[in-house]
């Protein structure tokens, strides 16, 4: 059975809450674009394509209420009481920008925004436009990067197995193995997954001898989520701590045929510098000094053409606690086999830090792109020229997403404390569309909000 993070139908939308895994799968609803901001936020929803992905959908869902409310009310009286496309086509835009804030260093969020709300602007500006199609047209223009997901993700997959294949395996008979970093499969995407996408081509076509992960701390998505899915799979993998990377190429690397480190991005910036969880900057150093390629694998979305360098990129830094505490159930051990089973509904979080200690913890880091060798999208893999820049234009050669005019991604200003939250219309047919956090107006103060 395929791992399914996103469920969704016109109007309904669930996700898999991350925070549960591995030992529980728990969907959770997600009624609206309040309940979408507070998922991210929590990570119950995360890796950058997802989080763009349930953004998007939350507010689909709304629309979907609108429109059907617009159905019921289809009276002459009630219809003067309708937003116009105008007004329909800013309130989602608010709706957006208030999503945006739940996690600002996944480009993915932003450009999706971006996009979208061109969608809604051009739909106001039809003739004869009026609430309904303004609304149907935001629904159906979500549906559709659902379904681009899973296929752009396929495609990195297809691109980066090849690209391996081509450059890093040592015999072309040989199986090789690889490092990865937290979670970019089929829980961090719509489906299939970037990095693990990869991963998935070469298990399927039999070139893949052993996947080694990290457990990245401090969440561990990979020991929670990655190995979750890697298991369920069945492809051969073995957990590492973040730690032991650098003893696993030095005393591996030969034996294991360890010829490429995979990691996902969060943000990718036009000179290849590039944003991904923290940890992803020691395995590139690491890499390279062990002479064993190093890969990103992110969609064009991924892509932030108007953030000259990593040193742009806003980094999110969460809360300390997340360093000083470990969450997971409770194990019970049989003396006989000497297998440890978990004792389910016994989950509780305990400190593993001393009474006092301070914690820094940044959520990304940022890897220079002169330690990356390649960056692998769906239109193919970027390498760089003989100066070491990377060679952006076979990628961005055309249209992106059938939007005329877009070249490159674009993404919202969001400087740290500048991206003003406005309050969305009080309009009685927009009644579905929730109103943003109250009291929160810029980005630092819905970062340092209280989540409930």
């Amino acid at each position: 059975m395929v791992l399914q993070a996103i469920r969704y139908i016109r109007g309904r939308l669930e996700i898999l809450d991350q925070l549960r895994l591995p030992h529980e799968e728990v969907y959770n609803q997600i009624k609206h674009s309040k309940d979408a901001w507070h998922a991210i936020k929590r990570m119950q929803v995360r890796g950058a394509p997802a989080i763009a992905i349930v953004a998007a959908l939350s507010v689909a869902v709304e629309a979907s209420e609108c429109v059907q409310g617009l159905d019921r009310r289809n009276t002459p009286t009630d219809t003067s009481k309708t937003a116009s496309a105008k007004e329909t086509a800013e309130h989602i835009g608010l709706q957006l920008e208030f999503l945006v804030t739940s996690r600002p260093t996944a480009v993915n969020l932003a450009d999706a925004a971006t996009k979208l709300k061109a969608v809604v602007i051009t739909a106001a500006n039809e003739p004869r436009s009026d609430c309904c199609s303004v609304l149907e047209a935001y629904i159906a223009a979500a549906e559709r990067m659902l379904i681009s997901d899973v296929k752009d993700n396929e495609a990195i997959g297809k691109h980066g197995a090849a690209w391996i294949s081509n450059h890093a395996r040592r015999s072309p008979d040989s199986r090789v193995s690889v490092i990865t970093h937290c979670n970019t499969g089929a829980l961090a995407t719509a489906g299939y997954g970037t990095a693990l996408g990869v991963i998935r081509t070469l298990h399927s076509s039999n070139s893949l001898n052993r996947v080694f992960y990290t457990e990245t701390r401090p969440y561990n998505q990979g020991s929670r989520l990655t190995g979750y899915e890697l298991i369920h799979d069945g492809i051969p993998c073995t957990l590492i701590t973040d730690s032991m990377a650098a003893a696993l190429m030095n005393m591996k690397q030969d034996s294991g045929n360890i010829t490429a480190v995979i990691v996902g991005a969060d943000r990718v910036a036009a000179n290849g510098d590039t944003a991904n969880k923290v940890g992803t900057y020691a395995l590139a150093v690491l890499a390279r000094h062990h002479g064993i390629k190093f890969l990103v694998a992110a969609p064009r979305t991924t892509v932030d053409m108007g953030t000259k360098t990593g040193a742009d990129i806003h980094i999110e830094e969460r809360p300390q606690v997340e360093v000083l505490n470990i969450k997971g159930p409770r194990v019970s051990k049989d003396s006989a086999s000497r297998q440890q089973e978990v004792v389910q509904g016994s989950a509780q979080e305990i400190c593993i830090a001393a009474r006092g200690t301070r914690a820094w913890n940044p959520a990304f880091d940022v890897t220079p792109g002169k330690l990356i060798d390649a960056i692998v999208t769906e239109k193919g893999v970027v390498e760089k020229d003989v100066n070491g820049n990377f060679q952006w234009r076979s990628v961005f050669d055309a249209d992106v997403d059938g939007v005329p005019g877009v070249v490159v991604p674009k993404t919202m200003s969001m400087q740290p404390d500048g991206l003003t939250a406005l309050e969305p219309s009080a309009d009685p047919s927009m009644n579905g569309l929730r109103e943003l956090s109250p009291g929160a107006r810029t980005l630092k103060e819905f970062e340092e909000m209280e989540i409930p």
